[in-house]
Formats: C-alpha cells, sequence, structure tokens
C-alpha cells in the first residue's frame, strides 16, 4: 500500500506543477494590460508604467513565476489588483459557497444515479429499464443552465417556494443562517446534479448489468439470496469502480463548472468571482483560482484512486 501511495502522491505534484506552468503561460500570452484596466483608457503611458511596476508586471515572467509558485508554498496568493485585498481571502469566502453547491448536487447526483441505475439493470429489457433510460437520455440532453431557468420560474415566480438567486450566508448574524443558505443552493444544486444523474444512471446500469453475469451471482442467489440483496450487497460493490471513476470526474467537474449557474442564481461562488475577474483582467486572481480548481480536480482523482484500491484489492496488489 506504501509504493501504490507514494506513487500516486508523485503523480499528484508532477500534475500540479505541470498545471501551474500553463495557466501561468497561458494567461501570460492573453491580451491586454492590468495596469492599463486599473488606469483606464485615457490615462497617460507614464502613469499606466508606473502601475506596471507598482504590480510587479515589468519583471520577467520568469521571476514572477517563481514568485508565485514560493508564495504558494507559504499559503501566499498575493493581492488583487481590482479588489485589494488579499487573494486568499476572497477566494476561502466564495469558496463558502461553491464547494457546499458541489457536494450538495454531488449527493443528489449519487441518490438518483444508483437508485436509477439499479432499478433499470434489474428490469432489463423491461418497461422499468426503457422508462429510466429514456429519462437519463433526455436529461443528458438539457443544458443545466437552461433547466435553471425553468427552475426559477415554476419554484421561484410561480410557486413562490424558493428565492430567485442570491445567498444569505451561513450565519445567523447576517441575516442567513443553516436553512435559508441550503434553501438558497437547492435549486441551483438540482440544476447542476439533473445531467450528471443522467449520465452517471447509465454507467450504473451498464456496470451492473456486466457485474450480474458473473458466475458468484448466480452462487450467492443458489443459496437463498435474494436478488435484491444480491444487487445491492454484492452486485453493486463490485459494480463500483467505473461508477467511482465517473462519480470523481462529475465531481471535479462540479467544483469547475459552476460559473453559468452561479451567474444565473447570482451566487458569490468561485465560478462568479472568475468571471468578475476575467472581466477587471484581474490575473492573479484568475490565476489562483485556476489553479485551485485544477488542484482540486487533481485531488479528487487522487481520492478516487485510493477509494479503487480500498473496494478492490487486487489494484494496490498489482499496483495499477
Amino acid at each position: 500500500m506504501s509504493i501504490f501511495l507514494l506513487k500516486r502522491l508523485l503523480t499528484l505534484i508532477a500534475t500540479l506543477l505541470g498545471a501551474s506552468a500553463v495557466v501561468f503561460a497561458v494567461l501570460e500570452i492573453l491580451p491586454g494590460n492590468a495596469a492599463q484596466m486599473l488606469m483606464g483608457p485615457d490615462a497617460a503611458p507614464e502613469a499606466v508604467q508606473a502601475m506596471a511596476e507598482q504590480l510587479g508586471l515589468n519583471q520577467p515572467a520568469w521571476t514572477r513565476y517563481g514568485q508565485w509558485i514560493a508564495g504558494l508554498l507559504h499559503g501566499d496568493m498575493g493581492t488583487s489588483y481590482a479588489y485589494g485585498s488579499p487573494v486568499a481571502e476572497l477566494v476561502w469566502e466564495r469558496l463558502g459557497v461553491t464547494v457546499p453547491l458541489a457536494v450538495l448536487a454531488m449527493a443528489i447526483t449519487t441518490v438518483l444515479a444508483l437508485a436509477a441505475g439499479v432499478f433499470a439493470a434489474s428490469r432489463h429489457q423491461r418497461w422499468g429499464d426503457v422508462g429510466v433510460m429514456g429519462l437519463a437520455q433526455i436529461g443528458i440532453a438539457i443544458p443545466n443552465f437552461w433547466f435553471a431557468i425553468l427552475l426559477i420560474l415554476l419554484f421561484s415566480v410561480k410557486l413562490q417556494w424558493f428565492s430567485a438567486g442570491g445567498f444569505p450566508g451561513w450565519s445567523e448574524e447576517d441575516g442567513g443562517g443553516l436553512w435559508p443558505a441550503l434553501q438558497a443552493l437547492l435549486l441551483p444544486a438540482v440544476s447542476l446534479a439533473v445531467v450528471q444523474a443522467a449520465i452517471l444512471a447509465r454507467i450504473t446500469r451498464s456496470a451492473v448489468l456486466e457485474v450480474l453475469r458473473d458466475d458468484f451471482v448466480r452462487t450467492a442467489r443458489a443459496k437463498g439470496l435474494s436478488r435484491r440483496a444480491a444487487l445491492w450487497r454484492h452486485v453493486l460493490r463490485n459494480a463500483m469502480i467505473p461508477v467511482l471513476t465517473v462519480m470523481g470526474l462529475q465531481f471535479a467537474n462540479l467544483l469547475a463548472g459552476t460559473i453559468v449557474v452561479e451567474n444565473v442564481f447570482y451566487l458569490p461562488g468561485l465560478g462568479r468571482l472568475i468571471f468578475q475577474s476575467i472581466a477587471n483582467r484581474d490575473l492573479i486572481v484568475v490565476r489562483n483560482c485556476v489553479l485551485l480548481l485544477a488542484a482540486m480536480v487533481v485531488i479528487v482523482n487522487f481520492v478516487v484512486d485510493l477509494l479503487y484500491a480500498a473496494i478492490d484489492p487486487r489494484i494496490q496488489a498489482g499496483d495499477i
């Protein structure tokens, strides 16, 4: 297990270093100037140059890259050009919305997909299977931002059960609280979960059907185990390897893909911060946020690898 874990850790570190270099290089070659954006289009060239020196933009790219990485190793993400406050504080505040939103959406996705996938597999080539897979196909085809607008029209405008947007906060002192905050995140989470649940349900169905054909399932049934117990106790666990792969990718996608939904519901999350920072040419915020999202994706994949080893010991034994 130690060799398996060490190899995965080295891969994680190498991937993060490569991602940081790519993110920095891509943002460097983009057109535009943060100093010009801050000073305005009519600013004198001397004033723009002075602002660029103040921001450190006149230094060579490799020097600024080294300073950025060194700062990250010490927990310093720098200071935002547009907001004038530490980037770490901005990111931490916005993660308080984005991470719970992604977790809630993933929880809804998992419950719906596993139930639908196992149900469809247990009724293979019958009406239950055809109906669930038909709904899943519709779910895959629906854009989440369009479904978000439909949810707002139905539950916010017509029924008035939820607010149409905004986030009250997690603290009761600010007029929010746990329940109001969860209510504000429920519709965005459902809009994100619909497409992901449809995809995961199809993967779950295929994986369960494949395992159902194995000899150990017939043996378990021959020993008197009910079909339902065999499905949930034995079949689903052995079918979880491809399901976990997709779940890991989906959770990473939910973390990185909330920009549109956060703007639809006017949520002060990480996606909205990235959108505003791109508009303000606040590249230091964009750089740190994109690398943070990349790090989340890599860490999620690392956790999925560990779950592989926990579910199927053959993986760490063979050190795949």
